[in-house]
């Protein structure tokens, strides 16, 4: 279906995440559900974007069973909405592609898991938040639920042992039944009526501190204690503790339930500029503008996790895509060669590429028809990897 600029015909909450309906929908979520504002620091607040020299995209790639082909190739291929690459802080790339424009603010998925880390990150920093304890110390409201028994710790690293599929194509997976509950789809009279009620419904499948299973419901409980410690809303929470302090140029938002309760894991809309600057911030140890955003000690911890953290991940089906890999305080890593590559992904193809070594960010904001692609993530990330590696070459 042809982008335009109102809605088009027949798109609404009931099939907006369908293939057809993805490219128009991603950039104009306000006008399908409610949505919270993410203030941000304003143009005149803003962190700097100074320009660099153009990183040169017919960079050769080789790509998954399809030979070597050119980084330029791998954006027209994997429906490419923007694509941003910075290096030592400055833009050497920049496209927008479509409806697309700089001032668009774009569904983030997943990346937005990595947004609602850092806000725990910060809170832990200010003593509000202590990865080892209890969920239920926060939240007594999930005594009765599967994550009786779970540390926040568990919730973080995405080990709880809750009941619930990421199966994106069964339409009465846990992740489609959690959706109806949060407004991104028409609810069913035996659906929760919010988010949170849905969280508490959940039971158990397994011990917790086991091996790494994704579980976008971690994210969501994780955002309700956030709320709980703080007695804030998601939204100002991100806008006052990261947003704003980070420099972002935009107002971002966040989509709500129809109780109010944010979408955590994966509702948060932005531009592709200040998705970048979030990167640049994760390269630079959480500073900005000479402050400290991120708590340091948060970058490194994610960087460089237990034994444990690496093993629980290494016997999934995620180690094929991401080997050597891990996950950890709600981000992603991979290896290339001997660096350690910060990911924050989202479905549909949302990637934040942080490559600290190269000192190279990469921001990507795609419509793929399908919510999983994984020749497109590795094609994507090994583009990445060899424009990081030529930019630190020089």
């Amino acid at each position: 279906m042809t982008r335009a600029a109102g809605r088009p015909e027949g798109i609404d909450l009931s099939n907006w995440q369908e293939p057809q309906n993805v490219g128009w929908a991603f950039q104009h979520i306000p006008d399908l559900m409610p949505v919270a504002e993410i203030p941000g620091a304003g143009p005149a607040a803003a962190a700097a974007l100074p320009a660099g020299p153009a990183v040169d995209l017919s960079i050769p790639v080789g790509r998954l069973g399809a030979g070597v082909d050119t980084a330029a190739a791998v954006l027209d291929d994997t429906h490419t909405d923007g694509f941003l690459v910075l290096h030592d802080g400055a833009v050497v790339a920049e496209q927008y592609r479509g409806t697309m424009t700089p001032g668009t603010r774009h569904l983030l998925m997943s990346v937005s898991k990595s947004l609602l880390g850092c806000v725990a990150g910060i809170l832990r920093e200010q003593g509000l938040i202590d990865p080892a304890r209890a969920v239920t110390d926060y939240l007594p409201e999930v005594a009765g639920s599967g994550y009786a028994g779970a540390t926040v710790r568990d919730v973080l690293d995405m080990r709880t042992g809750v009941r619930f599929s990421e199966a994106y194509t069964d339409p009465d997976a846990g992740v489609r039944v959690m959706e109806r509950s949060a407004g991104w789809a028409p609810r069913t009279d035996a659906d929760p009526a919010g988010l949170y009620d849905y969280i508490t419904g959940l039971p158990a499948e397994g011990p917790h501190g086991g091996g790494f299973v994704y579980r976008s419901i971690d994210t969501d409980l994780l955002g309700w204690l956030c709320e709980r410690v703080t007695g804030i809303r998601t939204a100002q929470l991100i806008s006052e503790l990261l947003w704003r302090p980070m420099g972002a140029e935009a107002d971002a938002f966040v989509t709500v339930d129809a109780l109010g309760n944010a979408m955590h894991d994966g509702g948060v809309c932005a531009t592709l500029r200040d998705l970048a600057r979030f990167g640049r911030l994760l390269c630079d140890d959480g500073v900005a503008g000479g402050r400290q955003v991120i708590p340091e000690r948060w970058i490194a911890e994610s960087f460089d996790p237990g034994a444990d953290v690496r093993a629980a991940f290494a016997g999934t089906a995620n180690e094929p895509v991401l080997p050597g890999g891990w996950y950890h305080n709600q981000f992603w890593f991979v290896r290339r060669g001997g660096a350690k590559v910060l990911l924050c992904m989202g479905i549909h193809g949302q990637l934040v590429y942080v490559h600290p070594g190269a000192r190279t960010v990469a921001a990507k904001l795609s419509s793929w028809p399908d919510a999983q692609d994984t020749t497109a993530l590795i094609d994507t990330l090994r583009a990445c990897g060899s424009l990081a590696e030529a930019l630190s070459s020089g």
